[in-house]
């Protein structure tokens, strides 16, 4: 099947051509990182991480995410996602090799990932992130391939294909459930020590990975002839609906307790985020912003005649996926960081090298995601034909 991705249209190899372009210019300024070191980021000894593990979080919910067409599908034979629950697995992948990569370039020496491996320690959550992050990736490479090689000739998949399917499921929820146990088990970490920080993770993680797959089947239909289905849209739309306002739920409870509590070692990240702390307030801005985009989308996807709009839905789906975005990367990283256990204020902003580099990645992710799109719609395509 190889082969249907070095086909396609002069529109098709001007994409994959300005994301090859981007892959190279972002390469430029990694090679000067891995030269010089972590010193052409913001990150600082106050703030260890940055953008790219911001974005790495993320994404980690953007794959999990996927887990909410492989259910309904593989568990309840709900037939109206059996168009798209390939393009949730394969949105997947590529989602968890951008992960992969934010995580190689905020180490800042390659190498250092094997000691991970060389030695790998059974107390530490980065040994269990590192297992679940790739033997999840490894399921949807395996799965996606086999479920599509048999849809292209008419055949039900191998039998031993349905036990990894099942087993991918804990394993969506696991890789998230994992990165917030990252956080949430620094006890120095006000922002982060809650219980709840790990469910916050899954009710952002199946609203934005839906709402992205959303917008990726808009533009399928537009570019393509396969059209993904508007009822399965419609039901991911509803997914997204829920989900987001568990995750709103889930922040208006923490400030419930951070604010009547009114425990120091809490309020200040919340405060910092909110509304400033001490007269640093670069984030207050950006966490507005991504709480009206999520708080708007919300209401918009609650009312039926405006969630079955064909026009609004996929700028409502785009609001919700931007303001997660805000929400559990910038907002999250560096509301844990900022201020220190100290209380003194270090605020991080990204460099234009972290800018370039996060492209790259995403330029990267974005040229799997093509080809894989590309050898499903065509598959799709060519069976319906």
């Amino acid at each position: 099947m190889l082969e249907i991705a070095i086909k396609g249209s002069r529109n098709y190899w001007l994409w994959v051509g300005g994301l090859l372009a981007v892959m190279a210019l972002g390469g430029i300024f990694y090679l000067d990182q891995w030269i010089n070191g972590l010193m052409n980021t913001g990150m600082s000894r106050d703030v260890s991480w940055g953008f790219y593990i911001a974005n790495f979080t993320f994404l980690v919910g953007v794959a999990a995410g996927g887990v909410m067409v492989v259910i309904p599908y593989y568990l309840h034979d709900y037939e109206k996602f059996h168009r798209i629950t390939i393009l949730g697995e394969f949105l997947a992948v590529a989602s968890l090799i951008m992960c992969i990569l934010f995580i190689v370039v905020d180490l800042g020496q390659p190498t250092r990932v094997l000691n991970v491996m060389l030695y790998p320690s059974p107390q530490s959550m980065l040994f269990y992130d590192m297992l679940v992050l790739n033997g999840y990736l490894f399921l949807n490479i395996i799965v996606g391939w086999k479920v599509l090689e048999a849809e292209r000739n008419q055949v039900k998949p191998e039998p031993w294909v349905k036990p990894l399917i099942y087993i991918s499921i804990p394993f969506a929820i696991g890789i998230h459930t994992v990165t917030a146990f990252l956080y949430c088990g620094l006890p120095g970490r006000g922002y982060w020590l809650t219980a709840i920080l790990a469910p916050r993770f899954l009710a952002s993680a199946f609203a934005a990975g839906p709402a992205f797959l959303i917008i990726l089947c808009y533009i399928i239909k537009k570019f393509t002839k396969f059209d993904p289905g508007w009822d399965a849209m419609q039901t991911l739309s509803k997914i997204v609906c829920w989900a987001i306002i568990a995750n709103l739920f889930f922040f208006l409870c923490e400030c419930f307790v951070i604010y009547y509590s009114n425990m120091p070692g809490h309020k200040s990240h919340m405060s910092y985020l909110l509304f400033g702390y001490h007269g640093y307030n670069a984030l207050v801005p950006w966490m507005w912003a991504g709480l009206i985009m999520m708080t708007i989308g919300a209401v918009l996807l609650v009312i039926p005649k405006l969630r079955n709009n064909k026009t609004l839905l996929p700028v409502t789906c785009g609001l919700i996926f931007f303001g997660a975005w805000i929400d559990k990367g910038l907002g999250m990283i560096s509301g844990g960081f900022v201020p220190s256990p100290l209380h003194q204020v270090t605020e991080y902003a990204p460099t234009g090298p972290e800018i370039m580099i996060t492209l790259a990645v995403y330029a990267t992710g974005f040229l799997v995601l093509t080809l894989l799109y590309k050898l499903a719609t065509h598959v799709k395509e060519e069976v319906r034909g």
